[in-house]
C-alpha cells in the first residue's frame, strides 16, 4: 500500500514537471522577436564603439544578470573579436550593502549606475514585475546618463516597459517560466553576438 501511494505520487510529480517543460516551450514562443533583433543591434553598438553594458536585477533575475554578463564578456565573441565589457551590478556585494545601507535599498543601482555610466553604455534590467523599485530607480539613473536601456520583463511589463527602449516582454503570469524566458533570451543573445562577430574580419589593436 504505501509502495504504491509512492508511486502513484512520483508519477503526479512528473507528470506536473514535463507539463512545465510542455508550457516553457509554449512561453518561448511569445518572445517578440522585433525587440529581440533591436537588442542585439544595440549590443553590437555597444561592442563596436568600445561601450559597456550594465545589468541589473533582485533575487533569481540577479543571477540571471550574473550569468548573461559572463555570457556576454566571454562566451559572445568570435576568434580574434574583442569581447563586450558587461557588468553584474549586483555581484558587487560591499557596493550593494553600502548604499543600501547609508542610503535605501531602492538607490543600490541608481547610485552606482549614476557614477559609472557614459554616454552610449546599455543598461540591461532584468525583472519579472517589472515593478520593483531599484529598477525603476536603476533604469532613470541610466537614462539620466545617457545609457541606452533594454528590459527583459514579465507578467504585464509592469512600470519598466515604460522606462526601457526596448522591452522583451515575456507576457507571462509565472515567476519560473519568466525567469526560464529571461535566461533563454541571453542564451540566444549570445548566440546570435557570436555567431556575427565570427563572420566579421579580425581585429588588430582593435580595429577590424
Amino acid at each position: 500500500m504505501g509502495n504504491t501511494m509512492l508511486d502513484m505520487s512520483a508519477n503526479n510529480s512528473h507528470t506536473v514537471a514535463t507539463d512545465y517543460l510542455a508550457t516553457l516551450a509554449g512561453v518561448l514562443s511569445l518572445v517578440p522577436r522585433q525587440p529581440l533583433a533591436r537588442a542585439l543591434e544595440l549590443l553590437l553598438q555597444a561592442r563596436a564603439t568600445g561601450r559597456r553594458v550594465y545589468l541589473i536585477g533582485n533575487g533569481g533575475s540577479a543571477a540571471t544578470a550574473s550569468h548573461f554578463a559572463v555570457d556576454l564578456a566571454k562566451t559572445a565573441r568570435g576568434g580574434g573579436q574583442r569581447p563586450l565589457r558587461a557588468f553584474a551590478l549586483a555581484d558587487s556585494v560591499p557596493t550593494l550593502t553600502a548604499w543600501a545601507n547609508d542610503t535605501a535599498y531602492e538607490r543600490v543601482f541608481a547610485e552606482p549606475l549614476a557614477a559609472l555610466v557614459e554616454p552610449g553604455d546599455i543598461v540591461i534590467a532584468i525583472s519579472a514585475s517589472g515593478n520593483s523599485p531599484n529598477i525603476l530607480a536603476g533604469l532613470r539613473a541610466a537614462a539620466a546618463s545617457g545609457a541606452r536601456t533594454i528590459g527583459l520583463l514579465g507578467f504585464d511589463g509592469g512600470a519598466a516597459r515604460q522606462l526601457v527602449e526596448v522591452a522583451l516582454h515575456v507576457p507571462v503570469n509565472d515567476y519560473g517560466l519568466v525567469e526560464d524566458a529571461h535566461s533563454a533570451i541571453g542564451h540566444a543573445l549570445t548566440a546570435a553576438l557570436r555567431r556575427t562577430l565570427q563572420l566579421q574580419p579580425v581585429e588588430l589593436n582593435g580595429h577590424a
